[in-house]
């Protein structure tokens, strides 16, 4: 499992240029359609807004994104929200910057530098945290009980989560196992169902 980093909790910022006041704000979600459903939320909370622009970023790997002008002119706003989740280097995060139009134009590199910079605010108002956190868990079995732990590790681990960071074999076996946080209980207790094995 590749770490990565996302933000604690939402957080907001506010930022003025030229009579525009651009409302920012960043949201942890761990999917699109949830994504999605905090961009309808605002997008019909702030209905009486010029724009209401966003992006967001999934996954550990960071391969699934999407953003949007909103009306503003092309790659003025989308793009420079998910330049700074990129330049933060987050992920599982939604940025949306509500922008109400104050009178005076701000043009392309205005505009860009704008939500940049809204973005950039909500950002530094969150606390950036690394997703997954890791435990580790060490046991002892005997060597007779060998394949039923190997398969249960194997069974654990398809995505890279749960790694065995020692061993010894002998009449009685020893492993120690990284594993994230939430998946400790649930290894704990299906290792517990293992004749003679022992949780040290």
């Amino acid at each position: 499992m590749a770490k990565y980093f996302t933000i604690a909790s939402q957080s907001e910022a506010v930022f003025r240029e030229k009579m525009s006041r651009f409302l920012s704000f960043a949201i942890p979600v761990s999917s699109a359609s949830e994504a999605k459903e905090y961009i309808a939320l605002y997008t019909n909370e702030y209905h009486d807004a010029r724009h209401v622009c966003w992006a967001y970023m999934i996954g550990a790997d960071r391969k699934e994104y999407l953003s949007t002008d909103n009306g503003e002119p092309s790659g003025t706003a989308g793009k420079p929200i998910l330049g700074q989740i990129n330049s933060f280097g987050l992920t599982n995060i939604l940025i949306i910057v509500v922008r109400y139009f104050g009178g005076i134009k701000l043009g392309t590199s205005g505009l860009i530098a704008a939500y940049r910079e809204a973005a950039k605010l909500a950002i530094e108002e969150a606390a950036i945290i690394e997703g997954r956190e890791m435990t580790s868990l060490s046991f002892t079995f005997p060597y007779l009980a060998m394949n039923d732990v190997m398969r249960l590790i194997k069974s654990q681990g398809q995505d890279g989560a749960v790694k065995i960071v020692s061993q010894e074999f002998d009449n009685t076996c020893t492993i120690t196992l990284s594993l994230p946080l939430d998946l400790l209980e649930e290894v704990s207790g299906r290792l517990n169902g293992i004749s003679g094995t022992s949780i040290l």
